[in-house]
C-alpha cells in the first residue's frame, strides 16, 4: 500500500517566512508521513509568532486554526488569510476551496462541543494505515485529535492481547488502533450518540467486527458504576475526558480538575493485575495530586506522545499509572 502525498520543490520566497517555514516543515513530515503510511498531520503550529496559525494536512485538504490575540474576535485579519492561503495554494498546488478555516477563542462552557454545520462532509485518512473519518466542516474538532497520534500508537501497543477499555472515546481512534494491533476485546464508552455512530463507522472501514468491540452510549461516570457491579477487568484503560463538558444527558457540569480524583478511583478499580491506565488531559491548568491515590505510581509520559509536527510540548500531558510494586505487562 502506497500513499500519494504532494512533492514540493526546495526554493525560497523571500516576501513570505510563513511559506518558507511550511515548505521546511513539510518536507521533513513527508519523509515520515510516507514510511508510517500516514496522510493527516500538523505542517505548521505556530512557528512564528506574527503567523498565529496552526495548520493541519488531511489528504489534500488543509485545516488552518486561528488563534486570535485578542481572545475576543474570530476573524483573522485580512493580510494573515491571504497570506496564509497564497501559501498553501502556491506550495500544494491547492484551491481555496480546499482551505478549511477554525478559530480557537475562549467560547461560552455550554458551546463547546455543539455541532456547528450540516455539510455531511465526511472523507477518509489514514493513520499509520488505519482508516479514519474526519469532517472538516460540523463540528468543533474534525473526528481526529493530531496530536494523539503517539498516544494512539503506545496505547495500541500496550492492549496487544488484552482487554481495552476506552472511556470519553469520542470517535473511537484509540479503540480502533487497538484493535488493529491485536487487543482481544475493546469497549468504548462515549454519551453522543453523533460520535458512538461515528466510531462505528471508524471500526467499519477498518474490517473490524462489532461483536469484540463494543461502543457503549454512556455517562462515564455512570457507565463505570455499572461497571463495578458487573466486575468486569480490563488490562488496559484509557481516559482523555474533555476539560469541560455539559449534555442535557448528564445530571451535572463535568469539571476534569474537579471530577478527576473520583473518575480515576473507580477506574483503577477495573484494572486487571499487571494491567496499566493512561490518562490524558489538555487542560493547561490541571494539577494532579498523586497522593489521591495510595498504591498506584504515575509516570508522566508526555514527552513520549508528543508528535514530531507538534512543537507545543504543553499540548497535552499524559500519565502511565499502574500499581506500586507490581510488575505491567507494556513499558514505555
Amino acid at each position: 500500500m502506497t500513499i500519494d502525498l504532494p512533492n514540493i520543490g526546495n526554493g525560497e520566497d523571500k516576501s513570505s517566512l510563513l511559506k518558507n517555514r511550511m515548505r521546511k516543515n513539510y518536507r521533513h513530515i513527508r519523509k515520515w508521513a510516507k514510511r508510517t503510511m500516514t496522510n493527516c498531520f500538523r505542517i505548521y503550529d505556530r512557528d512564528i509568532g506574527a503567523y498565529p496559525v496552526a495548520i493541519d494536512y488531511y489528504d489534500g485538504r488543509f485545516c488552518v486554526h486561528y488563534f486570535s490575540k485578542t481572545r475576543d474576535s474570530d476573524v483573522p485579519p485580512d493580510d494573515l488569510l491571504e497570506e496564509t492561503q497564497s501559501a498553501i495554494c502556491s506550495l500544494f498546488g491547492a484551491s481555496l476551496d480546499s482551505i478549511y478555516w477554525r478559530t480557537r477563542i475562549k467560547r461560552e462552557k455550554r458551546e463547546q462541543y455543539e455541532k456547528s454545520g450540516e455539510s455531511k462532509e465526511f472523507f477518509t485518512v489514514l493513520e499509520y494505515g488505519v482508516k479514519f473519518q474526519v469532517n472538516l466542516l460540523d463540528y468543533l474538532d474534525t473526528g481526529l485529535f493530531l496530536d494523539h497520534r503517539e498516544t494512539r500508537q503506545i496505547v495500541a501497543k500496550a492492549a496487544h492481547g488484552q482487554r481495552l477499555l476506552n472511556l470519553f472515546a469520542y470517535t473511537c481512534s484509540f479503540s480502533v488502533h487497538a484493535a488493529v494491533q491485536g487487543a482481544a476485546y475493546t469497549k468504548s464508552v462515549d454519551m453522543s450518540n453523533t460520535y458512538t455512530a461515528w466510531g462505528r463507522k471508524n471500526f467499519d472501514l477498518n474490517g473490524l467486527s462489532a461483536k469484540n468491540n463494543a461502543i457503549v452510549r454512556a455517562d462515564c461516570l455512570k457507565f463505570l458504576d455499572d461497571e463495578l457491579q458487573m466486575k468486569g477487568k480490563y488490562g488496559v484503560i484509557i481516559i482523555d475526558p474533555p476539560t469541560i463538558s455539559r449534555s442535557k444527558k448528564m445530571d451535572q457540569m463535568f469539571d476534569i480538575q474537579v471530577d478527576y480524583p473520583e473518575l480515576l478511583a473507580k477506574a483503577l478499580q477495573l484494572l486487571a493485575p499487571g494491567g496499566v491506565l493512561f490518562f490524558s488531559t489538555n487542560s493547561r491548568r490541571f494539577e494532579l495530586d498523586e497522593t489521591l491515590f495510595e498504591g498506584w505510581s504515575f509516570r508522566d509520559i508526555s514527552v513520549k506522545t508528543l508528535p514530531l509536527d507538534f512543537h507545543d510540548p504543553k499540548i497535552h500531558y499524559c500519565w502511565k499509572i499502574s500499581a506500586k510494586g507490581e510488575y505491567d505487562f507494556v513499558a514505555t
